[in-house]
C-alpha cells in the first residue's frame, strides 16, 4: 500500500475538522443508536423502514468519522507567513483576469476541505487550482473547465 498524500491545511481548518469529529463521534452517534433502538422496539426487523433508515444513517456516519479522522491523520499545517508569492501555492490569493470576458476574480487556492466558493476558495485539485498552482504573476494560463476552456492572466498573487 503506497503512503497516503498528505492533506495540507489551515490550522483553523484542522481545528474545525477536530471539532466536527468530536460532534460525530459523541452527540450523532447516541442519536443514531437511540433511533435504532427505537425502530428495533417496533418489532419485526425484516420490515421495519425505520430500522433500515437508522441502520444506513449510522453507516454513512461512521464513514464520513473515517474520511475525518484519515484526513487528520494525514493533515500537514500550512504556516501562512512562509507562503512564497512569486507563485501560486496553497493559501495563495491569485487575481486573475478572463482574457475572454475581460472580467477579473480573485481565487483563493485550498484543500479540498476548505473549499468554499461564497468565499473564492477554491481546492487545488480543482481544474482552475490546478492550472493556477506553480504560476507566476504575468502567466497566462489555458485551463480545461466543464464549460470549455478558459484563459486566465494571473494579475497578482498575494497572501
Amino acid at each position: 500500500m503506497q503512503d497516503p498524500k498528505p492533506v495540507y491545511l489551515t490550522k483553523e481548518a484542522l481545528q474545525k475538522l477536530k471539532e466536527e469529529l468530536h460532534e460525530l463521534k459523541t452527540k450523532e452517534r447516541a442519536r443514531i443508536a437511540r433511533a435504532i433502538a427505537e425502530a428495533r422496539a417496533h418489532g419485526d426487523l425484516s420490515e421495519n423502514a425505520e430500522y433500515d433508515a437508522a441502520k444506513e444513517a449510522q453507516g454513512r456516519l461512521e464513514a464520513r468519522i473515517a474520511q475525518i479522522e484519515q484526513t487528520i491523520a494525514n493533515a500537514r499545517i500550512v504556516d501562512e507567513n512562509k507562503i512564497d508569492t512569486s507563485k501560486a501555492y496553497i493559501l495563495s490569493k491569485v487575481r486573475v483576469k478572463n482574457l475572454q470576458t475581460g472580467t477579473e476574480q480573485v481565487f483563493t487556492l485550498v484543500s479540498p476541505q476548505e473549499v468554499d466558493l461564497n468565499e473564492g476558495k477554491i481546492s487545488v485539485n480543482s481544474p482552475i487550482g490546478k492550472g493556477l498552482l506553480g504560476r507566476s504573476v504575468g502567466d497566462v494560463v489555458e485551463i480545461k473547465v466543464p464549460a470549455g476552456k478558459v484563459k486566465l492572466q494571473i494579475l497578482e498573487i498575494s497572501r
